[in-house]
């Protein structure tokens, strides 16, 4: 067993080290980008993990010093300022064009929404925190942590498509996903208060917000996503945009449906408390 353990210790260091060295490479684009290249409206970025650190050093200061607390407090405030924007960002734009210009391949690909480039830019500098700080904190688990693996392929496709001011729109879409996120992160944060009573109105409530949100806002739409890259792949020419693009996706409905058991399987054991005290009696 204590041989186990040790392995088990050894594989997460070999993880955390590899998904730092990642993060640290990542930064010197990004500040070799704003310094050298001149790229002044990246800032954004930083903008974004400073915004996000202070208010991690808020709550930390102020409501809890547990590192998971805090973590999945930020996340709550990041997905409802992501998704307020996103929302804002969409119908302003249905407001102004329609809905049939929003889906053209040539506003999703080469155009860029009012306010959506710093969005962007801004979500980007929160998923380089909250990589930061799981792996600071060691809130991750596994010889892959899925979670630092999709903050990975996020940060990559992100900051190439801000490089190269492309496809900018299509990934404000993405981040439509947010809006479950808003009841992922709810969730931890009423677990870990101790509100734990399935058959309380506000959790059965809770689930079914969390289901519906993770159905429409987060696995249907990023199919969606996918099936539109692929009906419009010929539009795209011979760049590295479309591969990165459905490797992103392909990454993002991978993680999406590993993403779904866990949900279904802790909505399993919250509503069957006593199968699951008996297991752990076993």
């Amino acid at each position: 067993m204590e041989t186990k353990a040790r392995g088990s210790h050894d594989h997460q260091n070999k993880a955390g080290a590899f998904f730092m060295a990642t993060l640290a490479m990542w930064a010197v684009s990004v500040f070799f980008e704003i310094l050298f290249n001149k790229r002044a409206e990246l800032a954004w970025i930083l903008s974004g993990f400073c915004f996000y650190q202070s208010a991690n050093w808020v709550v930390r200061n102020w409501v809890s010093r547990d590192p998971l607390f805090v973590n999945t407090c930020v996340s709550l405030l990041h997905s409802s300022i992501t998704s307020a924007s996103v929302v804002l960002i969409l119908v302003n734009q249905w407001r102004t064009n329609g809905s049939y210009e929003i889906f053209e391949h040539e506003q999703l690909f080469g155009g860029t929404w009012p306010w959506a480039y710093q969005a962007l830019c801004f979500s980007c500098g929160y998923f380089a925190y909250d990589q930061w700080d799981m792996l600071r904190y060691r809130l991750y688990g596994g010889w892959i942590p899925s979670i630092l693996l999709h903050h990975l392929i996020l940060l990559v496709c992100f900051t190439l498509a801000l490089y190269r001011n492309v496809t900018i729109n299509y990934l404000i879409l993405t981040l439509i996903c947010e809006l479950h996120s808003i009841f992922l992160h709810m969730r931890k944060v009423r677990r870990m208060a101790g509100v734990r009573e399935a058959k309380s109105g506000i959790v059965k409530a809770e689930w079914v917000l969390n289901w519906v949100t993770f159905t429409l806002a987060r696995f249907i739409s990023h199919i969606l996503i996918t099936v539109k890259l692929i009906k419009d792949a010929s539009k795209f020419g011979k760049g590295v945009e479309l591969p990165l693009a459905l490797f992103g996706m392909a990454g993002m409905n991978f993680l999406n449906v590993f993403l779904g058991i866990d949900l279904f399987n802790a909505y399993r054991r919250e509503n069957n408390p006593q199968k699951n005290s008996h297991k752990h009696g076993e």
